[in-house]
C-alpha cells in the first residue's frame, strides 16, 4: 500500500505492530531454544495432521457407508495423534505457548493493518472505501413490495407497510397463498408513474425488481426484511431494524453500484453453478438438508452425475470444476471473517471462484487457501458457464433455477441507483489480510 502524504500512524497502531512483530518471533524462539531440531518435526506433524484431516473430509463426502464413518473417524482422531505425539515428547506446553504466541500477533497486527487501512482512506487494495454518495431529492411517488413471510415476518413484525405508507409510499403486500410475477408489478407500477422501487424480501425478490430500477434508470430502495440480507449489508444497512431502511424515503442519498446479469436476469449477489446449484435443487433438500447433502456429494464431487462444467473467463479456462461461484463483484478472500463480504459494490467486474478438486490430495492442497492448484479466483467482465448437457441446475441469489447452456454472466457498472438512508450503520470492515512486510514498515514508521 502506497500510504499518502496525509495519513499519519497513530501511537497506538505502531506500537500494535511492534508487539505483533515480537509475539511473532517470540513464537519461532521458543520453538526453537526448547524444542531445537526437534522444532522441525514437530511443524511437520502438524501439518501432516491437517492435511490427512483434510484429505479424510474428501472421502468421508465422497463414499458411503463404512468407508464415510471411518473417513470421519481418522478426520477426528489425526489432529489428536499429534497432540498425543506433542505430549509423549514433552513439548506440549512449547507447542501451545508458541501457538497462542503466534494467534496474539496474529490478531494484533491484523488490527494495526485494518487501522492502518483506513486512516489511508482505502479498502487495502488501492480501492475507495465505497462508492460515493449524492443528496437527490426524496421520491415523489414510490413504489414497495412486500413480502408478509420473508424473513420469518418482518414486515408485520416491524410493522412495515403501516410506517411506509405514512411516508407516502405505496406498498403492496405479495399474496403469499399464490405466485406473483414481481417483475410484472414492478414494470406496471413504473408504468403507473412510480419514480422509485422498493423491495421488503429476499435477495432473489430484490434482484428481480432491482433489475427493473435499472433498465427504467430510476432509484431502487432496499429493506432488510430478508432472513440473510447479503445485499444489505454490503451497502451498510441496519439488519437488525428493517424499519430504519424507510428513512431513506425522507432523508436519503443515492449510491451507483453494479448489477450483475444472467441473460436478462439481474443479480445483486452471487450465482452459484456445480454442486451446491445441484443439491438445493433436490426436492427433498428444505426438508432433511443433512441427509439430502450426504446423499448426492459422492455422486456430485466425483462426476458420476451431473453434467461436466466448462468455464471461461476473461484469458482463463476452468474445465471440469465442481463448483462455480460468479458474484456482483468479488467476495474477499484473505481471511475467514471476509468470506461472504464484498469490499466495493462498484468495481465494474464479476468475481469468480471456481472449485476443481479430483482426489484427496488435492483435497489437502486446499490448506493453502487462495494459492490452492484446486482454486481458481480471479475477476472478469463477462463469465460464460457451458456444460455437455442443454441445460445445468444453478442457484442465482437463493432461487433455484434451471438454465439453458452455455449460460453468460455479465456485469452493468454504476448501472443501479440505490437510495440508502443518508444515516446508516455502515458496512462492517474486514480485517486487512496478514503482511509482515507490511507490519514491519508501520513499526518503524
Amino acid at each position: 500500500m502506497h500510504r499518502d502524504s496525509g495519513a499519519r500512524v497513530r501511537p497506538a497502531q505502531r506500537w500494535s505492530a511492534r508487539l505483533a512483530l515480537a509475539a511473532g518471533l517470540a513464537a519461532v524462539v521458543i520453538l526453537l531454544l526448547f524444542a531445537g531440531i526437534r522444532s522441525i518435526a514437530l511443524l511437520g506433524a502438524g501439518l501432516a495432521g491437517l492435511a490427512v484431516s483434510a484429505a479424510s473430509l474428501w472421502w468421508a463426502l465422497t463414499l458411503r457407508g463404512i468407508g464415510r464413518l471411518l473417513a470421519f473417524t481418522l478426520a477426528a482422531v489425526a489432529p489428536l495423534a499429534v497432540l498425543v505425539l506433542y505430549a509423549w515428547a514433552e513439548l506440549l506446553w512449547v507447542v501451545l505457548v508458541s501457538l497462542g504466541l503466534w494467534a496474539l500477533g496474529v490478531s494484533v497486527g491484523g488490527a494495526a493493518l485494518s487501522a492502518d487501512r483506513e486512516g489511508s482512506g482505502d479498502s487495502g487494495d488501492g480501492e475507495p472505501a465505497g462508492p460515493p454518495e449524492t443528496r437527490t431529492a426524496p421520491p415523489k411517488h414510490p413504489f414497495l413490495i412486500m413480502n408478509p413471510r420473508s424473513g420469518g415476518g418482518k414486515v408485520g413484525k416491524f410493522h412495515l407497510k403501516e410506517k411506509a405508507e405514512a411516508l407516502d409510499a405505496d406498498v403492496l403486500l405479495l399474496d403469499t397463498a399464490h405466485q406473483q410475477d414481481v417483475v410484472a408489478l414492478a414494470e406496471k407500477a413504473v408504468e403507473d408513474g412510480a419514480d422509485l422501487l422498493g423491495v421488503a424480501g429476499g435477495d432473489g425478490t430484490q434482484a428481480l425488481v432491482a433489475g427493473v430500477a435499472a433498465r427504467h434508470g430510476i432509484p431502487f430502495m432496499v429493506i432488510s426484511a430478508g432472513t440473510r440480507n447479503h445485499f444489505a449489508l454490503d451497502l451498510g444497512l441496519d439488519r437488525d431494524d428493517p424499519s430504519t431502511c424507510l428513512d431513506a424515503l425522507a432523508d436519503g442519498v443515492e449510491l451507483r453500484v453494479d448489477i450483475g446479469f444472467i441473460g436478462e436476469r439481474a443479480f445483486v449477489n452471487n450465482a452459484s453453478f456445480g454442486t451446491y446449484a445441484a443439491v438445493v435443487q433436490s426436492p427433498a433438500y428444505r426438508d432433511d438438508k443433512v441427509r439430502t447433502v450426504l446423499r448426492t456429494l459422492p455422486d456430485l464431487l466425483t462426476h458420476r452425475r451431473g453434467p461436466r462444467l466448462a468455464v471461461q473467463a476473461a484469458d482463463t479456462a476452468i474445465d471440469g470444476p465442481q463448483a462455480v461461484l460468479v458474484s456482483n463483484n468479488p467476495y474477499r478472500m484473505g481471511d475467514l471473517a471476509g468470506l461472504g463480504r464484498r469490499e466495493v459494490l462498484d468495481s465494474g467486474a464479476l468475481g469468480v471462484l471456481g472449485v476443481n478438486v479430483d482426489n484427496a490430495a488435492q483435497a489437502a492442497e486446499l490448506l493453502a487457501g487462495r494459492h490452492a492448484p484446486g482454486l481458481t479466483a480471479l475477476t472478469a467482465q463477462e463469465v460464460v458457464i457451458d456444460a455437455d448437457e442443454p441445460e445445468i441446475e444453478a442457484g442465482v441469489d437463493g432461487e433455484a433455477l434451471t438454465l439453458p447452456t452455455p449460460v453468460r454472466c455479465t456485469i452493468r457498472p454504476r448501472a443501479l441507483r440505490v437510495r440508502v438512508p443518508r444515516h446508516r450503520p455502515g458496512a462492517p470492515r474486514t480485517r486487512a489480510p496478514m503482511d509482515w512486510r507490511r507490519l514491519r514498515k508501520l513499526a518503524l514508521s
